[in-house]
């Protein structure tokens, strides 16, 4: 990769974070002012970003565009969806899809609940490796090898009392998932949130997305919780048996 090319998709990833000054992104890059000015006019020329009024740079319509149509050319997400709406419609709470890339887990759709209280959640956000169901659910699929590599190199954050803060607790969680079938985050990144979660595999069997179902503390325990799973599963076999995988 060209270290200009490095530098502005940097940039670019800062400003998914929020609005930057010209001194903060140059001192979060590590380089000189003229050298992110100058990246920033040709990044904005192409409208990957804007500054406004305030001298403040944000992301752009252009990226927003990419990123809608990288969306629209994941398979899965469209196969997914009708399948998602009605477990969402059935149980009246916030569902997610999520994916594991580039070393990251990644909300890939969500269908909010019908409840006052929301989740801090969004389309593209990622998501703690060790704190969330969905997270849980698709590392537990990958070769021990690699699930090792990954949580030796996670950095672990406690967000509440209940968040897992070693590679080992971690690994002995994901056998459980692998095990059982599904993950549940029990209040492990937000204190008020539960959720469940289950794997989605393609053909071969390999684990290509995962589905949780959120449900607020003040609305269902943790049995409660776990008294959706029957339906979240039957709607990740529906999703799966469209991927084309044939349990066997």
């Amino acid at each position: 990769m060209s270290q200009s090319l490095g530098r502005a998709l940097a940039i670019l990833g800062e400003l998914g974070e929020g609005p930057r000054r010209l001194d903060e992104l140059a001192a979060k890059i590590g380089v000189h002012k003229t050298t992110v000015l100058r990246l920033l006019r040709t990044m904005q020329d192409e409208g990957f970003v804007h500054g406004d009024a305030n001298h403040r740079y944000h992301l752009g319509s252009r990226l927003f565009a990419l990123a809608g149509a990288a969306l629209e050319q994941r398979g899965v997400r469209d196969i997914a969806a009708p399948h998602l709406a009605r477990l969402n419609d059935d149980t009246g709470e916030t569902v997610h899809l999520g994916v594991y890339e580039g070393g990251s887990v990644v909300y890939l759709d969500k269908y909010d609940s019908r409840h006052a209280i929301r989740m801090y959640s969004r389309v593209g956000l990622s998501m703690p490796l060790h704190a969330t169901a969905i997270a849980k659910v698709l590392l537990a699929d990958l070769p021990e090898p690699r699930r090792r590599r990954v949580a030796d190199g996670i950095e672990y954050t406690r967000f509440t009392e209940h968040t897992i803060t070693s590679p080992a607790e971690l690994l002995d969680e994901l056998s459980r998932v692998a095990a059982q079938g599904y993950a549940l985050d029990d209040a492990e990144h937000e204190t008020f949130i539960r959720c469940v979660a289950a794997p989605v595999r393609d053909a071969t069997g390999r684990v290509v997305a995962a589905v949780s179902i959120s449900v607020p503390a003040v609305v269902l325990d943790r049995d409660g919780v776990l008294a959706l799973l029957p339906r979240l599963l039957e709607t990740v076999r529906a999703v799966s048996a469209d991927c084309g995988h044939a349990e066997g």
